[in-house]
């Protein structure tokens, strides 16, 4: 089950329909969003100067960082779909780390997580758990098109793009700890496999 977390009080909300968000989640995925984008823009600017690390942080930005956003914002509106209060919650510390692993060339990102607390069953976990891994490969995939019908610096924007989002579903379907593997793996194994399928396809294949 996702832990309880418990919105400080008092916050400014913004609801759109039935789904709402907060300026503590805002910023908080905006932190991490930076944080992300400059620990894979320095792993891919390694032997360049400052011109190539301030590109590589767009590109990881408009990768890493988009595909970071909509993994949890899946999550996110899927739970309050279910009626549940869900918020997502950064890791300062893991964040930090990131960025400091980068600098020794590799990246063990675990930006933080989205908060529920509600009506949040077995299955409804699963479900919940799915629509993050789910999102980063329907993202690869339209990176992927897009790779098919670009070139030059779009190229290169693409093939990191569905490589990426590709390698985020990957991860997060690992089924250990709080990962979202475990959850899917709990509630359908066929839908387990074929994320992980679709992942090795990005990642290893294409």
């Amino acid at each position: 089950m996702y832990p309880v977390y418990h919105a400080p009080q008092p916050v400014k909300r913004y609801r759109f329909g039935p789904y709402s968000t907060s300026e503590t989640e805002i910023r908080q995925l905006a932190r991490a969003w930076f944080a992300l984008s400059l620990a894979f823009a320095i792993i891919y600017s390694r032997g360049g100067g400052l011109p190539t690390l301030m590109l590589m942080f767009g590109v990881s930005a408009l990768t890493v960082g988009v595909g970071f956003i909509f993994h949890e914002l899946s999550h996110k509106v899927l739970a309050q779909k279910y009626g549940c209060w869900a918020e997502f919650r950064g890791n300062d510390q893991m964040l930090l780390m990131a960025v400091f692993m980068a600098f020794l060339g590799f990246i063990f990102a675990a930006p933080g997580a989205v908060m529920i607390a509600g009506p949040v069953d077995w299955r409804r976990n699963g479900v919940i758990s799915a629509a993050g891994p789910s999102a980063n490969l329907i993202l690869a995939g339209l990176f992927f098109g897009l790779s098919l019908v670009s070139g030059g610096i779009l190229l290169f924007i693409a093939r990191i793009g569905y490589t990426i989002n590709g390698w985020l579903a990957l991860f997060n379907l690992i089924p250990i700890l709080n990962l979202d593997g475990k959850k899917i793996l709990n509630w359908s194994k066929p839908v387990y496999f074929s994320l992980i399928g679709f992942s090795i396809l990005f990642v290893f294949i294409l």
